[in-house]
């Protein structure tokens, strides 16, 4: 599917102005062009499949890449590699975490709401992991599994739910890491393993999707420990990250209104069923948003970014 189908879906698909919002976007004509140039690359060698003709997808492996085309291709020709080895979109479909409820309660995590731009709010409280109880009741392949799964949702119903409420393209997420107490004392091999494969994934394969990430409660000896995991980062992954100390609450809520911030972190939230974190909260649980989203983009496709490729296809050459 080219770009220009992808619009003319969207618009077509659109009951309302908001995906139309959400497509008629001015982008850097220079980007624009860099996009163009590596999809007619990866077209010419049938290297793209029609999931990933996204100009969205495309940019955010140029950005990774420093906009050097050729090091995008072999990073996206990895991923590709990657989804097909590791059979992503079966653990996207099919894998079932059974162990969420028991891991949730020794690894308080996930999603709770927005940031002030409209992006999923995540929030992994990692000082508070109890590990020996986490292996207990999972295994670092499992886990990964379900990372793996839980960014699959991120970018076909997250991101397109988000895109819909704030009226504008979101792709990607602000993350607050809680690391009270965690030092190198206390971050076992099993811990820097697990670490390690989820950053990888994470960079390798999901690039860009990293808006911001608040790393709070950083002490002296998180800090001696933050110099060996920074070591796994790339240098743009890294410029995404603030470590700060215990007064770092007037620079999160510069990124997240109150409500949105767990009261244990100095916001107003106390989720009422089971507490914060126990349970996915955002605008992506609601039937209605998740119906009008699939109405926005249209029915039955598999990811928002093969819909939400919002591009003037006018300034390209070749679009069809």
């Amino acid at each position: 599917m080219s770009f220009r189908s992808i619009e003319q879906l969207l618009r077509r698909n659109s009951k309302t102005k908001i995906s139309r919002n959400i497509v008629d976007r001015n982008h850097d004509q220079k980007e624009e062009q860099l996009v163009q140039s590596l999809r007619e690359l990866l077209l010419a060698s049938k290297q793209l499949p029609d999931k990933f003709d996204d100009y969205y997808v495309l940019l955010r492996f140029l950005k990774m890449r420093g906009f050097n085309i050729l090091k995008a291709k072999e990073m996206f020709l990895n991923m590709l590699k990657w989804r097909e080895d590791c059979s992503v979109d079966a653990i996207a479909n099919d894998f079932k975490f059974e162990e969420y409820d028991a891991v949730k309660r020794c690894y308080p995590h996930g999603f709770h709401g927005v940031d002030r731009f409209g992006r999923p709010l995540y929030i992994e409280r990692v000082g508070s992991v109890d590990l020996s109880k986490l292996m207990q009741v999972t295994t670092i392949d499992r886990y990964v599994k379900y990372h793996i799964s839980e960014q699959e949702k991120t970018i076909s119903l997250r991101y397109p739910v988000c895109s819909l409420v704030a009226k504008k393209h979101i792709a990607s997420t602000t993350a607050i890491f809680d690391v009270k107490g965690l030092g190198l004392n206390n971050f076992s091999k099993s811990a820097r393993e697990m670490f390690a494969e989820i950053q990888k994934i994470d960079s390798n394969y999901y690039p860009e999707t990293l808006n911001q990430l608040y790393i709070i409660n950083a002490g002296t000896g998180f800090r001696a420990l933050w110099k060996v995991l920074k070591t796994f980062m790339e240098a743009r992954t890294l410029a995404k990250i603030q470590v700060l100390g215990t007064n770092y609450l007037n620079t999160v809520l510069e990124a997240v209104d109150p409500s949105n911030l767990p009261e244990f972190l100095g916001g107003t939230c106390t989720c009422p069923t089971g507490g914060c974190l126990l349970q996915d909260k955002g605008p992506w649980t609601d039937p209605e948003m998740i119906r009008a989203s699939k109405e926005a983009f249209g029915k039955g496709q598999k990811s928002f970014n093969e819909l939400a490729a919002t591009i003037a296809c006018e300034s390209f050459t070749g679009c069809q």
